[in-house]
């Protein structure tokens, strides 16, 4: 069987050399950061296109490990693409509520509404009880909606550079069970 694919999505900024999401690039260096485009004024429908080639690209299965923005980005795609039986499989971590102007940047707003189909696809959503982008309930409605696996970090922050996750043990594991699964 070939070996899955593994397509690191970053949010809104890009994720930085202090990420988690960098950090695990560099313990597996078999990942693939997929380039949105523009990372600080992100356009969805771009967004989407951007995520459907390197899908389409991939040799075989596919893990998708999103974050913050990325997360409704897979969702977005998920609803709109022809190509979703490749993936095997997401690790959605800190999504943000793009319906909640008062809460994220105005660039994150422009994919609203949150999709609410299912996902075609296995995948677990990561939340944190301190978020400043998303409550945790409102995290674990969206796995609900998704039909997602909720994981509640605690009180983690935005489970990013800036909350102290460059490296993050428990993501690595997360995918690791992941790809054990494949």
């Amino acid at each position: 069987m070939t070996q899955p694919t593994v397509l690191v999505l970053p949010g809104l900024g890009n994720s930085g050399p202090d990420h988690w999401q960098s950090w695990l690039e560099g313990r597996l260096p078999a990942l693939t950061r997929v380039d949105l485009g523009d990372w600080d004024a992100p356009e969805p429908d771009r967004w989407v296109e951007r995520l459907d080639d390197a899908v389409r690209a991939a040799p075989g299965p596919v893990v998708l490990v999103a974050h913050s923005l990325a997360c409704i980005l897979v969702a977005r795609w998920a609803a709109a693409s022809d190509r979703t039986e490749t993936v095997a499989a997401a690790l959605l971590v800190a999504p943000p509520d793009v319906e909640s102007p008062q809460t994220v940047p105005a660039e994150a707003c422009r994919f609203a509404p949150v999709p609410t189909d299912p996902l075609p696809f296995p995948a677990v959503v990561v939340g944190s009880r301190s978020d400043p982008y998303c409550t945790a309930a409102r995290a674990c409605g969206f796995a609900a909606l998704w039909g997602a696996d909720f994981i509640d970090a605690g009180e983690v922050g935005h489970i990013n550079g800036a909350s102290g996750h460059g490296p993050w043990p428990m993501g690595e594991t997360l995918l690791k069970d992941m790809l054990a699964q494949i």
